[in-house]
């Protein structure tokens, strides 16, 4: 009797400085997260990370790409677009953790409200959403994933390798403190 062969998952778009990254660049153990932000499972991962990235704060980096998935969240892809006009203005992140915070508040209405919340200029971010200003990006995140064998929403990988497990905070960490060797 053969065993299976089992085939790990790897990272095909390799972290750049176009990227979204939040902690230090140096860090031991990179985790680069496919989300979407209207994906209930990907705001349970957000809160979990952010408190792997509080155990860990000099452990780890976290690298945000868009993989919405719009034919099952309707908002995603907008939300993704002002998160990338927000992050033309130095506040991704910012804008990252609001969508997050309030993915049932992602309807243009409450958008809207959200970047004037962020002290963000409303009608440039709009007329960015508008025209698709942020497109490109999240198309070039999108097939990234493809080409890295991302199926759904959230994806992450650690040191290049896809996680296969959990996303709690403790599984997290121990993938965490694995990779750090």
């Amino acid at each position: 009797m053969t065993t299976p062969l089992q085939v790990t998952a790897r990272l095909r778009t390799p972290v750049t400085e176009h990227d979204h990254v939040r902690g230090p660049v140096d860090a031991p153990v990179t985790v680069v997260q496919y989300g979407d932000f209207q994906c209930p499972f990907c705001g349970t991962a957000h809160r979990n990370l952010r408190e792997v990235l509080r155990q860990r704060a000099d452990a780890v980096r976290l690298v945000y790409r868009h993989f919405p998935i719009a034919n099952i969240h309707p908002y995603a892809e907008r939300a993704a677009e002002a998160a990338e006009a927000a992050g033309r203005r130095g506040r991704f992140w910012e804008m990252h953790d609001w969508l997050y915070e309030h993915q049932d508040q992602l309807d243009p209405v409450h958008l809207t409200l959200g970047v004037e919340q962020l002290g963000l200029p409303v009608d440039e971010v709009e007329a960015e959403i508008g025209r698709h200003a942020g497109g490109d990006r999240i198309r070039q995140d999108f097939v990234g994933a493809i080409r890295s064998g991302v199926d759904a929403s959230p994806t992450l990988f650690v040191n290049g390798d896809r996680h296969d497990g959990d996303f709690d905070p403790g599984t997290l960490l121990t993938v965490v403190d694995d990779a750090t060797g």
